[in-house]
């Protein structure tokens, strides 16, 4: 029989790699510092009906392929069975090749159900069936994926309004994985729709039990949700921008910004980016004082396509990377912090590969000690986690930082069916360092290169994050 695509040598093409990777990397656990896993999901360990639940259901990456190979939307966000919809995604897999989907897919049938075969048209009602049978299993419940791949942390990412309820629950529940929110504020500073941010604010009194009337009201709320996130276990936060904001107000210009979006009015571009970058600047310094990691995911440029924006909503697949300079606010954030000596850990994750030395270089800015790796140029993100990607992200570290230091990959998914994506990293990491090694670019010497697999895959992060 010939050898399935998914080999045990995947993606590792020198000796050294595939020593790396049996040897070293794939024994450890993962730790997802960041992702989109649902909470309620995993409060009630949900066991999932089929492929489609579990695979399709959010997944807009393979809603835009599937856009790509032509099919209707009836067949991808519509009203067709889970089994139409399954079916032509079966179809669409044959014309994936080069694009990550592809891989990424064969890995998941791979690990999670056994199956070898590429899928198609024909053999798509077998592995429809196949699957269904194993995801009836304890095996493949919400938890038992978790424990299936030595998931020790999941950290999933959570509006500063939301109850936590389901956290509560997965920490009463026995499980083994540490799982906890992730504080993601974003709504906060979003003034593109005020009667949103109004109701938001609204929710804030609720959950916060503080009226709030005014900015300083306003702080204290989010800095109580924050410290609540921190009782739950929360140990970073989260901040998706299209870029960083490089400004910050008086006392008196962010009172009055916030009283007249109050009253209904819009603040002025200049006002409302004095407004995010003050609120971003306290978010820092609360985590300072605890010794949080702020993330800040900048450069998608979201929402492109109106008419599908109003028929389907937010995060249905038609955003793309942007080109909005990065640097010269970058840098006046990150110093809005570190002059004062309040700068946190901190994850910079950049979607614009264009702009990856600028981003590698502006991590040498704000390192100091004690702390190793203080500041990170994130693993590859959306469009980038695949494996040119990751390569360009690991290549710029290298040459710019230290490599050594980079606390690693995380999935960044809603998927429960993402967790190869770390051994894909796992992969591409062991194939460039023992390729470098062979080359004679680096030493051959096993001690360090183990310790450097090893630390980039796991340990790094799970000093950086507290896990113990």
């Amino acid at each position: 029989m010939p050898e399935p695509f998914i080999s045990p040598d995947f993606l590792l093409t020198n000796d050294t790699a595939r020593r790396l990777y049996h040897e070293v990397a794939a024994p450890l656990p993962i730790i997802d510092y960041h992702c989109h896993l649902s909470p309620h999901d995993l409060a009630r360990n949900r066991q999932f009906t089929n492929l489609y639940e579990i695979w399709l259901e959010g997944d807009h990456y393979k809603w835009r392929a599937l856009r790509s190979n032509g099919v209707s939307e009836e067949l991808i966000t519509g009203s067709a069975t889970p089994r139409e919809k399954y079916q032509a995604w079966a179809e669409t897999m044959p014309y994936t090749w080069r694009n990550p989907l592809f891989h990424w897919s064969q890995l998941e049938l791979s690990r999670y159900f056994g199956i070898d075969a590429l899928l198609d048209a024909d053999n798509a009602e077998e592995i429809w069936n196949l699957a269904g049978k194993i995801l009836a299993t304890p095996e493949l419940t919400a938890h038992g994926i978790l424990e299936k791949f030595q998931v020790e942390f999941v950290g999933t990412t959570d509006d500063p309004v939301d109850s936590l309820e389901a956290h509560a629950s997965i920490a009463a529940s026995g499980i083994s994985t540490r799982v906890v929110p992730t504080y993601r504020p974003d709504k906060a500073t979003n003034f593109s729709d005020l009667d949103t941010w109004n109701g938001w604010v609204d929710q804030l009194q609720v959950v916060g039990k503080l009226a709030i009337r005014n900015y300083d009201d306003f702080l204290t709320a989010l800095h109580g949700r924050h410290d609540y996130f921190g009782s739950l276990g929360c140990r970073l936060t989260d901040h998706g921008l299209v870029q960083a904001p490089g400004l910050t107000g008086t006392q008196h210009e962010l009172s009055d910004t916030f009283r007249e979006a109050r009253a209904g009015k819009l603040p002025s571009p200049e006002a409302a980016e004095r407004f995010a970058g003050s609120v971003l600047r306290e978010v820092g310094r609360w985590n300072a004082e605890k010794n949080w990691t702020m993330q800040l995911h900048l450069g998608a440029q979201r929402n492109n396509n109106t008419r599908m924006l109003q028929k389907l909503g937010r995060d249905t697949g038609f955003d793309s990377i942007g080109d909005t300079p990065q640097a010269d606010k970058l840098a006046r954030f990150l110093d809005s912090l570190a002059v004062t000596g309040q700068l946190p850990k901190t994850i910079i994750y950049n979607l614009n590969p264009a702009d990856n030395y600028l981003f590698a270089t502006m991590i040498g800015n704000f390192n100091e000690g004690p702390t190793p790796g203080k500041v990170q140029f994130g693993s590859g993100w959306w469009f980038l986690d695949q494996k040119e990607g990751i390569e360009w992200q690991l290549n710029a570290v290298s040459q710019l930082g230290l490599l050594s230091r980079f606390v690693g990959m995380t999935t960044d998914s809603r998927s429960f069916l993402s967790y190869p994506r770390h051994e894909y990293f796992r992969r591409i990491l062991c194939n460039m360092l023992g390729q470098d090694a062979e080359s004679g670019l680096i030493p051959q010497d096993w001690k360090t290169l183990s310790r450097y697999v090893a630390d980039i895959s796991y340990h790094n992060a799970r000093k950086a994050f507290q896990f113990d």
